[in-house]
């Protein structure tokens, strides 16, 4: 496969049991290094999720191998190509869930999980009258973009969802909710448990904000600002005909061209993209 960068970041995440999940995380984080590969996975007896950066060359090797695993065989990459590597190290951990939800009662996204969209339904989906966009990230993602009329989470982390639902959005169990996330492993769950909790019509985008930004018909309409990314990138572009403006910290008060809080960084947090 031909890129035009030297580099591609690869996303990726699964849902299906690796009962031994500690020994895969060893011995895949020996494969990864072997190819070079810098990144972040993490395995659970769950499923695996992960996002690596490499050259053409190392991420279609990988593809390759894990494709070569029946659990994985149809395994869906997300690719964007990019200048530099977006890691600095290779990190395989070992984790209890894939995201950290801690749920009172076992959501299984292969049992329960909302009805997943292409990013020309949800396009369509989010114009409908009287539905409620929710927005399945943590609070600093949302603020940095999110779809326009889309509700922002009064949250920190994943596991703070369950209360923040059931305080929040109760009343609107029969509507029509959509939820979105990056890649779309975090509306597995979220879309299952509001599913659990007695909300009727469920749906999510399939692929998240990522394919969305990639989709050459919709080409991220609807998206204001960026995405943020769980890389050295920090965030990316979203809507494909927008120029994105310059913001300023609300801490410091310098230009900058994402919105990340800069106690978070050397002096101004805002990383450069």
């Amino acid at each position: 496969m031909q890129t035009a960068l030297p580099f591609r970041v690869l996303l990726y995440y699964k849902y299906i049991p690796i009962p031994d999940y500690e020994s895969f995380a060893e011995e895949h984080l020996a494969f990864c290094e072997s190819l070079g590969l810098l990144g972040r996975i993490i395995v659970a007896p769950e499923g695996i999720n992960g996002t690596v950066c490499g050259t053409p060359e190392q991420t279609d090797a990988y593809i390759r191998e894990m494709r070569t695993d029946s659990r994985f065989e149809d395994l869906w990459f997300k690719i964007d190509e990019v200048a530099e590597n977006a890691f600095k190290k290779m990190h395989v951990r070992a984790k209890q869930e894939i995201v950290t939800w801690r749920f009172d009662e076992e959501i299984d996204p292969n049992e329960i999980t909302g009805q997943h969209l292409t990013p020309e339904e949800f396009r369509r989906a989010m114009q409908e009258e009287d539905v409620i966009i929710l927005d399945g990230r943590n609070g600093y993602e949302y603020d940095l973009g999110h779809f326009e009329g889309a509700i922002r989470p009064e949250v920190a982390s994943s596991r703070e969802f369950p209360a923040w639902i059931r305080e929040n959005l109760g009343q609107y169990k029969d509507k029509k909710i959509l939820t979105y996330c990056t890649g779309g492993i975090r509306c597995e769950k979220l879309s299952g448990f509001l599913l659990a909790e007695g909300f009727q019509n469920v749906a999510q985008l399939n692929g998240g904000i990522v394919s969305y930004a990639k989709d050459p018909v919709v080409r991220g309409k609807g998206f204001e600002g960026r995405c943020y990314v769980f890389d050295e990138r920090i965030s990316v572009p979203v809507d494909q005909d927008e120029e994105f403006t310059v913001e300023y910290c609300p801490t410091c008060g310098k230009p900058a061209d994402n919105r990340v809080h800069c106690s978070w960084q050397a002096g101004c947090g805002f990383a450069k993209v």
